[in-house]
């Protein structure tokens, strides 16, 4: 019985990385990321802080990433808001997702929030569910996708991802502006 129970913990452990590496994310549409988001809204990172929770087999890193919010667009998160991702490095011992976005103090992103506090990453479609607000060299804010490339039409986001991002990139007060219209009709 004792030789099973490690057989068995080494079973599954191998299972969960196989099952990890081959989960592939499909990107949402813009329709899907407005309607399913429960908290849409610009922000800026103010902190990151990277902690153990659990105990025993369960105990894993995770992240608490606070914005300060510049504008609210769907619900109500306040003045600051917390998600809490899986991940990141507490002393010499990282914990890294595949393909989950990474946050630093100082990110500007338009976030999609969906079941914070109970998903390993709080973003209608993971990544896709994240875009950055950045300025252009003609001072104009743009929206980028977490790759980093401009968003230029919203109706091919999780349709044509290449066409999506092909042409003059989106000022972030059109993209905003289209959600919110989305959110009217």
């Amino acid at each position: 019985m004792k030789l099973c129970r490690p057989l068995f913990l080494m079973l599954w452990v191998g299972l969960a990385i196989a099952s990890a590496r081959a989960t592939t994310v499909i990107p949402p549409t813009f329709d899907q990321l407005v309607s399913d988001a429960e908290l849409i809204f610009q922000g800026a990172v103010t902190a990151s802080h990277s902690f153990w929770i659990g105990g025993g087999a369960e105990r894993h890193i995770v992240t608490d990433v606070t914005f300060g919010i510049e504008d609210s667009i769907k619900g109500a998160p306040g003045k600051s808001y917390t998600i809490r991702v899986l991940g990141g490095t507490v002393g010499g011992e990282t914990i890294e997702v595949s393909d989950a976005p990474t946050f630093k103090v100082g990110d500007r992103d338009i976030l999609f929030v969906e079941h914070n506090g109970t998903q390993f990453v709080p973003l209608v479609g993971i990544m896709h569910g994240r875009f950055h607000v950045q300025t252009d060299s003609e001072g104009r804010e743009t929206v980028t996708n977490e790759s980093g490339a401009s968003v230029a039409h919203l109706e091919k986001l999780g349709i044509d991802e290449a066409g999506a991002v092909t042409g003059p990139a989106l000022s972030t007060a059109d993209f905003k502006s289209a959600i919110r219209q989305r959110l009217s009709n």
